[in-house]
């Protein structure tokens, strides 16, 4: 089974404009995430796929492996899949370029919903993580995953799902944005078309519920910390400081 890793790298972002450009302990953000992917050693291949040539020479420069989009993508997901067509591989896993803290462990149990599905029912796996903070439960940023009793999702929001009617019953996982996809799923997807609730929400995974694609959701215990603001950045920078 060939398995690499891509990482979809816009240079403009609307919250943060060119934050994978900025520094994060002397180095990008987005070289820090090449690197901790790199460093996991579970993948046979790591890019960067980018529609920035200043993200493409920031790879390229630092001995990386990057390749630059043919032409403009509404996300990620249809960025990635551009990009591996005529590529020999059976799982494609999408790291966030703005997440730097990718860990082997989480990204190891992923990789295992595919060894251990012999009879290839699951089209994507990705990660889920308890949250109970109610501000980070609150935030639109953070989006929130429900899944049946066998971990498929059923629903993803940046709303606080499941309502809290009866507060003690309610548990809320926020969905880290790593998804794991058969190539063949990756393709199909990517042929179909955006549907209302991927446009309201402004969420591509509620594409693959919509059309019936199988997600299976993995928990993890590592807090994923993904940039999304300047405070992000200083949290961080500040989190690389203590490691040292």
């Amino acid at each position: 089974m060939k398995i690499i890793a891509m990482i979809p790298a816009r240079y403009e972002a609307s919250r943060f404009p060119g934050k994978l450009m900025k520094d994060l302990a002397g180095k990008t953000v987005i070289l820090r995430t090449y690197e901790a992917t790199k460093q996991s050693n579970l993948f046979d291949e790591v890019f960067v796929v980018t529609d920035s040539d200043i993200i493409f020479n920031e790879i390229i420069s630092n001995g990386g492996k990057a390749i630059k989009s043919k032409k403009e993508h509404e996300s990620g997901s249809d960025r990635i899949a551009e990009a591996i067509e005529n590529i020999d591989v059976d799982i494609i896993v999408n790291v966030q370029g703005d997440e730097p803290f990718t860990k082997t462990a989480p990204l190891s149990k992923l990789l295992q919903v595919f060894k251990n599905d012999v009879e290839k029912e699951i089209d994507i796996a990705s990660l889920k993580f308890k949250m109970d903070d109610l501000e980070e439960i609150n935030n639109p940023n953070n989006v929130k995953v429900v899944t049946n009793e066998n971990d498929f999702a059923m629903y993803f929001s940046r709303s606080p799902i499941p309502y809290p009617r009866d507060a003690s019953k309610a548990v809320y996982f926020k969905h880290i944005g790593i998804y794991a996809f058969r190539k063949e799923a990756l393709l199909r997807f990517t042929k179909l078309p955006i549907n209302l609730l991927e446009a309201a929400e402004k969420l591509e995974n509620l594409r693959f519920l919509t059309h019936g694609f199988k997600v299976k959701m993995v928990e993890t215990n590592q807090i994923a910390i993904g940039i999304d603001t300047p405070e992000d950045l200083e949290k961080a920078n500040a989190i690389f400081k203590n490691e040292k």
